[in-house]
């Protein structure tokens, strides 16, 4: 299966999981694919946070693969996944925060340097373990980052 497949099932695969989670729950569109989104974001992470953490044997396919879906996420349009009144405070089912809208140019700040240190993580994923360990570990602060100032936390 080459790596257009494999992206191809992958986003088709989501696909139908979001529509699961939208009978599922009775959310806005919007709140079902950012948490879908982030769903995918997680499966990823913890094919990579296996490996890295040497609970799983490395292998370059399957770090190439989840690190080019974690670059691919980044490349979204965000604006359709924010609407306003989404909030954690409009919305039960949702741990956004408000001040997402009230910082909209930090948040989209934030969600740029996950897209650059995902896409230096998948430059190097398929290269060894510690290429790829040391390249998770600044993918993992920005993911922090955000959570820190934008998601209640649980």
């Amino acid at each position: 299966m080459t790596r257009f497949s494999k992206i191809a099932a992958a986003s088709l695969a989501s696909t139908l999981s979001l529509s699961a989670i939208a009978v599922a729950q009775d959310l806005p569109a919007p709140v079902d694919a950012r948490q879908g989104q982030f769903s995918i974001m997680v499966l990823n992470l913890g094919v990579l946070g296996q490996m890295a953490r040497g609970n799983t044997d490395y292998d370059a396919e399957a770090a190439s693969t989840a690190a080019a879906n974690l670059a691919t996420i980044s490349m979204l349009d965000q604006s359709l996944h924010w609407p306003e009144g989404t909030d954690n405070f409009g919305l039960d089912g949702t741990r956004a925060l408000p001040a997402i809208w009230e910082n909209p140019e930090d948040f989209a700040a934030k969600w740029a340097d996950y897209g650059t240190a995902a896409e230096a993580l998948a430059a190097v994923a398929g290269d060894g373990l510690e290429p790829m360990q040391a390249a998770l570990g600044p993918l993992g602060n920005t993911c922090g980052a955000c959570h820190d100032d934008y998601r209640e936390p649980q």
